[in-house]
C-alpha cells in the first residue's frame, strides 16, 4: 500500500516515548567548513545508534497477536539487525536475524545482547536470502524488511517530520540513500509540511542504485565502500516511486569525500558518524557552491563505525591535510647522518613520529642508505619549508604516498 502523510503522523504518535526524539542542532563549525548554514539531525543518538529504530518499531507494532507470538525474521549485517532485535525484545517478540558468516564478531555480539537468535549464512546478504526463505517456510516468521515496507517507510519518515517541525525555514534536506526508505518517508513528510523545501538524496558513487533507477543510468554498482550501510544494489519499487515524485536530485560522492565527512563530524562536532551517516555532509563538501548560504539540514543517520576504521580515517585525513607527512631521504651511510637530520627536523618544528632505516635493498647503493620519516607538521606550507631546508643541506628527498610506501615521481618541492 502507498505511504501517506497521515501514516507518518500516526507513526510519530506510536514512537512517542519509544525512541529518542533526536535533536536538530546548528553546526557552526560545519557551516564555516562548507559555506552553508548547516543543521544536523543526530540520529546516531538513538539507542542502537541509527534511525533504523523508527521503522523497526512501527513495523513490529503493526503485527497481529499471532504474528507476534510466532516471531519475526530480518536479514541484516548492521543497523537494521540491531534495531529489530532491540524492539522485538522490548515487545516480547521472538526475533531471528540472518547475518553473513563474514559479519564482524562485534556486530554479531551486539545483536545477540538484544536477545535475538542469530543465524550465520553465506558470504553476503544476498547469499542469506535462501536461508531466510527456508526459515520462513519452516516457522512462518514474519519478514521485517529494511526498506521495502510501508510501515517501515512511515517510521523512517518521522525523521523528516521532526526536522521541519523543529526548523520550518529549512531550505534543503539531504539524506543518505540505501534502499530508499529513509529518504522516501522523509521527503513525503517534509514536502507536505513545506512544499518548497528541496529534498536531495546522497549515494556513494560505488552504489548509485537510486540514481540509476531515477535517471536511467546504467552505472555499475559494487566495490568496497566506507558507506557499507547504504551499499545496496537494488532499491524497492515503492521507494523509487516516492523518490521520483518528491526527491529533487541525487548526488553521488566518492570515498575520499566520505572519509573527510566522517573526520569532520569527529574532529569538529565530537560525534561519531558511520560512512553512510556521513554521506550527506560529503555531498555538501563536494558541491559547496550549490549550497553556499542556504539553510541545509543533514541527516546523520547512524554512528556505528568500527573504532579501527575511525582511527584509520583520522590518520588518512591528517595526511591529506599534510599535518602528517612521510618522506624518504637518501644518504651516505656514515655515522652521525641520522642525528644531523633529526636535529634539522627539530630546529624546523617537525615532530618525528617514526623512522625506518634501510641499507640492504638492491636499489640502495652499497655505501648508501635510505631513511623513511613520518613527521608531524602544522600544515602543508610547514611541510614544504621542512623539505626545502633538507634539500638546501644537500639531501635528496622524495615524498611518500604512505608510510613505507612508494615514492612520488618527482622530488618534493
Amino acid at each position: 500500500m502507498p505511504v501517506t502523510f497521515n501514516d507518518i503522523k500516526n507513526a510519530a504518535a506510536l514512537l512517542d516515548g519509544r525512541i529518542i526524539k533526536t535533536p536538530l542542532l546548528p553546526a557552526r563549525k560545519l557551516s564555516r567548513l562548507t559555506g552553508a548554514d548547516v543543521f544536523v539531525k543526530f540520529e546516531n543518538l538513538q539507542v542502537t545508534s541509527s534511525f533504523k529504530d523508527r521503522g523497526a518499531f512501527v513495523k513490529l507494532n503493526s503485527l497481529t497477536d499471532e504474528q507476534k507470538k510466532t516471531g519475526v525474521i530480518a536479514m541484516s549485517a548492521g543497523n537494521h539487525a540491531q534495531a529489530v532485535a532491540y524492539h522485538a525484545e522490548n515487545l516480547g517478540i521472538p526475533a531471528t536475524i540472518v547475518m553473513p558468516e563474514t559479519t564482524p564478531f562485534t556486530k554479531v555480539a551486539q545483536t545477540k545482547t538484544f536477545g535475538a537468535n542469530i543465524v550465520l549464512a553465506g558470504e553476503t546478504l544476498d547469499d542469506g536470502r535462501a536461508k531466510v526463505a527456508e526459515l520462513i517456510a519452516a516457522h512462518e516468521f514474519t519478514m521485517v524488511h529494511p526498506y521495502d515496507d510501508a510501515h517501515v517507510i512511515a517510521g523512517q519518515g518521522t525523521v523528516g517530520l521532526e526536522m521541519v517541525e523543529a526548523e520550518p525555514d529549512l531550505e534543503v534536506i539531504i539524506g543518505p540513500i540505501g534502499g530508499g526508505g529513509l529518504l522516501a518517508g522523509s521527503a513525503l513528510a517534509a514536502k507536505t509540511l513545506s512544499p518548497k523545501i528541496e529534498i536531495i538524496g546522497s549515494e556513494a558513487s560505488l552504489y548509485p542504485s537510486m540514481y540509476n533507477a531515477l535517471k536511467g543510468d546504467g552505472a555499475i554498482t559494487g566495490g568496497a565502500t566506507l558507506a557499507d550501510g547504504i551499499a545496496v544494489k537494488n532499491v524497492a519499487q515503492q521507494t523509487i516511486e516516492v523518490c521520483r515524485e518528491l526527491v529533487d536530485d541525487i548526488l553521488l560522492v566518492g570515498e575520499a569525500a566520505i572519509e573527510q565527512a566522517v573526520d569532520a563530524y569527529f574532529t569538529l562536532l565530537k560525534t561519531s558518524a558511520e560512512g553512510a551517516g556521513a554521506v550527506p555532509l560529503a555531498a555538501v563538501l563536494t558541491n559547496q557552491e550549490r549550497f553556499r548560504g542556504r539553510k541545509v539540514g543533514l541527516i546523520l543517520s547512524g554512528g556505528n563505525i568500527d573504532p579501527r576504521i575511525m582511527a584509520s580515517i583520522i590518520y588518512r585525513e591528517l595526511e591529506r591535510q599534510h599535518r602528517i607527512v612521510n618522506f624518504r631521504v637518501q644518504i651516505n651511510d656514515r655515522p652521525g647522518v641520522l642525528g644531523n637530520i633529526a636535529v634539522l627536523l627539530g630546529e624546523n618544528g617537525a615532530n618525528i613520529l617514526e623512522v625506518q632505516h634501510s641499507r640492504m635493498f638492491l636499489d640502495v647503493p652499497a655505501k648508501g642508505a635510505e631513511l623513511d620519516f613520518m613527521v608531524e607538521t602544522r600544515d602543508g606550507r610547514h611541510a614544504e619549508e621542512i623539505v626545502t631546508r633538507l634539500k638546501a643541506e644537500g639531501y635528496l628527498v622524495h615524498m611518500l604516498d604512505a608510510p613505507g610506501g612508494r615514492t612520488s615521481d618527482e622530488p618534493a618541492v
